[in-house]
């Protein structure tokens, strides 16, 4: 949804957003492309209509919410402009860093001032594609900006050279999302992408937002848990990287059913497994829960990853879980889980992060008593209809 929000702006003329999210994410994308310039009208079919003229920005302040993907996004897409605009940020987004556009800007012709490489950032561009080298271990997300920026900005000839690129299938999604909208990019094994064609342009279209393969993982787990469920409305074709979530149920022996209109899941005599997270970290929260009704020690790899999100996740899973009867290890880059011991019902807390929330609200679905979870409102960010969906499949949930 926000790489579509960001697209729409970026074409001229009028785009159609079929299928649009509704989470704090995605209303905060709306907004920032809205003080960029675009003109954004809900349908009464739920679709939106997005008409723009390109970046235009009629506000010297933007707010990306809490979404790390928003803010590194649609910074170079604001740089395209050239008047200076500060962009920021709520929560858990005012400690995450972003001294990867201090580096980067200067050789793109943008003049950048951060706060020791966190936000407020204020930028004044315009950006001018060049040859350049980034690093990719700290996030895809300041690639998806620089991407889709490039696109926009008449990048022929030019190659964003990168190094240690983590998350390489959010990197797909991006792509997949620029070529609908029209923007060719080449991609060398991921270790080069080269714009060729000066005619690329974004082009307004019409684009129906994909499921949301994160969000739908707590529906998987809970069917695995405490099903059996169906589960509608997802591309099992994505490029989303947590479609892998579909893996690990295999693995651990869920009874599991995937057609091209709907994914069935039911529990199976769950055993511990191997994961390997790297290129999804943020299936690290449903996986904690799948992993605690598995018996043995399960293994995921990747665990560095989950420093800076919206909680530390490593620590955090392995406090609240903890609670829960759950023994979590941490050694270097695995998390270890022992799913022997049985849970039991706690007052846990979501560190105001959405997946810490959702995660232990799926775990407590067969724990034995009642679980309390504090700021469970955290959801909104990415998933508002969670609780509501949980409650449709017989869950029993009581808001303070």
């Amino acid at each position: 949804m926000q790489r579509a929000c960001a697209a729409a702006l970026l074409s001229i003329g009028t785009t159609q957003l079929l299928s649009p999210g509704k989470s704090n994410d995605d209303l905060a994308a709306l907004d920032v492309i809205t003080k960029l310039g675009a003109l954004v009208t809900a349908n009464a079919d739920g679709s939106l209509t997005v008409k723009s003229k390109g970046v235009y920005p009629i506000a010297d302040e933007l707010n990306c919410g809490e979404s790390g993907l928003g803010i590194r996004m649609f910074t170079p897409i604001t740089a395209l402009s050239s008047r200076e605009i500060v962009i920021n940020g709520t929560g858990s987004l005012v400690t995450r860093p972003m001294s990867f556009f201090n580096k980067i800007f200067p050789s793109l012709g943008i003049a950048i001032e951060s706060n020791m490489g966190k936000v407020p950032l204020r930028i004044k561009g315009p950006l001018k594609p060049a040859n350049i080298e980034v690093d990719g271990s700290l996030s895809s997300q300041f690639l998806t900006g620089l991407l889709m920026a490039y696109g926009a900005a008449g990048a022929e000839g030019v190659c964003i050279r990168v190094h240690n690129l983590t998350s390489k299938p959010y990197i797909d999604l991006t792509l997949q999302v620029m070529q609908h909208f029209g923007i060719e990019v080449v991609n060398d094994n991921y270790e080069s992408f080269c714009f060729l064609k000066q005619s690329n342009s974004y082009k307004a279209t019409s684009y129906k937002v994909e499921g949301d393969w994160s969000g739908a993982s707590f529906l998987l787990v809970a069917g695995a848990i405490a099903g059996g469920i169906v589960v509608k409305g997802l591309d099992i074709f994505s490029t989303q990287a947590d479609k892998a979530v579909l893996q690990a149920l295999m693995q651990c022996g869920a009874v599991l059913s995937v057609q091209p209109e709907q994914i069935e899941v039911a529990p199976g005599a769950l055993k511990a497994f191997h994961f390997d997270a790297t290129e999804c970290p943020d299936l690290f929260p449903p996986l904690v829960a799948l992993a605690a009704y598995c018996h043995g020690k399960t293994v995921i790899q990747g665990a560095s990853r989950l420093t800076h999100k919206e909680s530390n996740r490593a620590l955090t899973l392995q406090e609240e879980f903890g609670k829960m009867g759950i023994k979590i290890d941490l050694q270097d880059d695995l998390m270890i889980i022992d799913g022997s011991t049985g849970l039991r019902g706690a007052s846990v807390h979501s560190h105001h992060d959405h997946r810490i929330a959702m995660a232990c609200a799926v775990a407590a679905l067969k724990a034995e008593g009642i679980t309390a979870i504090d700021d469970a409102q955290a959801i909104n960010k990415s998933y508002p209809d969670f609780f509501e969906h949980l409650q449709s499949l017989g869950s029993i949930i009581n808001k303070a």
